[in-house]
């Protein structure tokens, strides 16, 4: 495993533990050439679900890309990387449980945008208006008040 600040290759896991969940196991690691600490996650691959995207093109499912979406969302929010972690495990959990091999990618963002909701109302403002794709101000407003009356 390579370290996330210098690149060494050399790193030694310092502590290891599963998941709330038990879906994955978390480890503590220590760079033997900087010092620095980091963790990783070791989870099951999950290689053969597919995503069909608006335009019909498949692509691999990637929690890395949920993850990206979900940390500009809730940049400077409230809401731990432990958090972000757990709404993803949700999603997936759910994903899994369609027993189907590929999924559109509305699907994949309702169960996201659902659960950020609950989560923190500013992220999920802020993920709508790429998830939704708002066209205009007029879009957001009506988006912020749908909020704000429930």
């Amino acid at each position: 495993m390579k370290c996330r600040y210098c690149g060494s290759c050399q790193t030694i896991v310092i502590d290891s533990r599963n998941t709330e969940n038990g879906d994955a196991i978390r480890r503590r690691r220590q760079c033997k050439d900087c010092g620095q600490r980091f963790t990783t996650y070791e989870r099951v691959a999950w290689l053969d679900l597919q995503v069909i995207k608006k335009d019909g093109s498949k692509e691999e499912f990637s929690r890395e890309k949920i993850k990206r979406g979900l940390i500009k969302a809730t940049w400077k929010r409230p809401v731990t990387a432990d958090q972000v972690d757990q709404l993803i495990d949700e999603v997936e959990q759910k994903l899994r449980a369609m027993n189907s091999k590929e999924v559109k990618s509305w699907q994949i963002g309702n169960l996201v945008i659902n659960r950020l909701k609950k989560l923190d109302k500013l992220g999920y403002l802020l993920f709508a208006t790429v998830y939704r794709d708002f066209d205009s101000v007029e879009d957001f407003e009506k988006e912020v008040e749908k909020v704000k009356n429930e």
